[in-house]
């Protein structure tokens, strides 16, 4: 059997009104990664082969964002907002390439996951054409309601439009959607606008297929994952639920965490075995942490690696680019800048210590010979090789002395390739024609060897 394809649509065009905020709702972040870029890497997980981002008009920022995560999506502009169903048909011409599965998914829930993504896809690979996932909330209040018939999904009804008895159902409409790819254009141009509100709802698509005799399920997942972010507030909840999946999956992967609830990872934050991280440590996206290393407490550390072994604070920053090397240890009030100075701890054979003492500065392309030692508050010029321990306090300046030769500069230019290349050509002695003769012969033998062996 031949692999499915699939094309998922990703609805970003929502305004975010109740965010209170100039930026894009789609745009904030949770972890250390925006909202889309959550659910674009679910996307990538899920093994889809074609993306669709569905943004709004003057939406050039997620535009761009969509394009720096995956670089491979199409964005299309739906030009009035006018439901759910008319933001999918925006990628009408994406749909009309004709793919087995078509995944429809909001902009703005960052804690779906790829492994829920493939549920749905199973589901219409078995068989079904619409496939809804849903969820049972402590409170059902407010949420449309998923009306199954045995084990049919024939409706979503909204709250305000439910029976009584319909409100007692607890499996509530999550928004996700899968559609089988050959029926989905057909479902969604019958959806209508016959409401109060005169827009086109996605959530019709199962009444339609019922009438339709097409099949439609259900699958339930956590509320967690199709928690949608529309507040300030929403979105702290959404941060609090994924710092927990990833201090939780550090532990699991053997790393110390003294007080987990202090502190804060990035999604993208790569910690080796061993590791102690102590309170109140913040990491922002771009950090690597090899084996054996320990972070102190009430450090921050963004786009920096960690070596082996290393020991980094109490009350250190490491901005981005920096790197230490194995063994290193940065003192308590060390911020330690851009990247470009190097901890020589390697002779070939064994590794050697640096220390960096309390509120000590290191310059720019600077590099430390270990073992070395830089006292509290030392300052080191930049582009300086430090091979001897600097005290505390002290200024160190390790740099041959700059010399300027005057008029030096069109000499050399003179002595270029060219010149050399005359030079040689005319000083060379002509060969022997018998000694070039023989030459001759021997390549040619040689070349006619090479060719009776091809």
């Amino acid at each position: 059997m031949s692999k499915r394809t699939c094309l998922a649509i990703v609805l970003a065009a929502g305004e975010g009104a109740r965010m209170r905020s100039a930026k894009p709702k789609v745009l904030h972040a949770v972890a250390g990664r925006s909202l889309l870029a959550h659910v674009l890497a679910a996307v990538r997980g899920a093994g889809t082969e074609r993306a669709a981002v569905v943004i709004g008009p003057d939406a050039q920022a997620v535009a761009d964002a969509t394009r720096r995560v995956l670089p491979s999506a199409d964005v299309f502009v739906q030009r009035e907002r006018r439901g759910t169903a008319h933001a999918v048909l925006a990628a009408r011409a994406a749909i009309e390439e004709g793919f087995d599965d078509i995944l429809v998914i909001f902009g703005d829930t960052p804690l779906i996951s790829a492994e829920t993504l493939r549920r749905l896809r199973d589901a219409i690979a078995s068989g079904a054409s619409i496939a809804v996932l849903g969820f049972r909330p402590a409170d059902p209040t407010g949420y449309g309601r998923l009306i199954t018939n045995g084990h049919r999904l024939v409706a979503i009804r909204e709250h305000r439009d439910a029976s009584d008895l319909e409100r007692t159902i607890n499996l509530c409409n999550g928004g996700l959607m899968a559609l089988r790819g050959e029926c989905a254009l057909d479902v969604l141009d019958r959806i209508g606008d016959g409401n109060d509100k005169r827009e086109f709802y996605l959530t019709d698509a199962v009444a339609i297929a019922e009438h339709m005799a097409l099949e439609a399920v259900a699958l339930e997942t956590s509320e967690d994952e199709v928690r949608g972010i529309n507040t300030k507030a929403q979105l702290a909840e959404a941060e609090d639920v994924l710092q927990w999946r990833l201090r939780d999956a550090a532990m699991a992967a053997g790393v110390t965490l003294v007080a987990p609830e202090t502190v804060f990872l990035s999604a993208d934050t790569k910690l080796g075995r061993d590791v102690v991280i102590e309170p109140n440590v913040v990491f922002g996206p771009g950090v690597t942490v090899d084996d054996e290393a320990v972070i102190h407490a009430f450090c921050h550390l963004e786009g920096a690696h960690v070596g082996k072994g290393a020991s980094v604070g109490p009350f250190a920053r490491l901005r981005p680019g920096a790197r230490l090397g194995a063994k290193s240890r940065i003192g308590n009030f060390v911020e330690v800048k851009g990247s470009e100075f190097v901890f020589c701890n390697y002779d070939g054979k064994n590794k050697h210590l640096t220390e960096v003492g309390a509120g000590a500065f290191i310059g720019s392309n600077s590099s430390l010979v270990a073992p070395v030692k830089i006292g509290d508050a030392a300052y080191v010029g930049s582009g300086s090789v430090i091979t001897d321990e600097v005290p505390a306090g002290a200024l160190a300046i390790g740099r041959g002395r700059q010399v300027n030769k005057l008029g030096r500069a069109k000499g050399l230019a003179a002595k270029g390739p060219a010149a050399k290349t005359t030079k040689s050509a005319k000083s060379a002695p002509a060969k022997p024609k018998a000694t070039k003769t023989v030459k001759t012969a021997k390549t040619a033998a040689a070349k006619k060897k090479a060719k009776t062996k091809r």
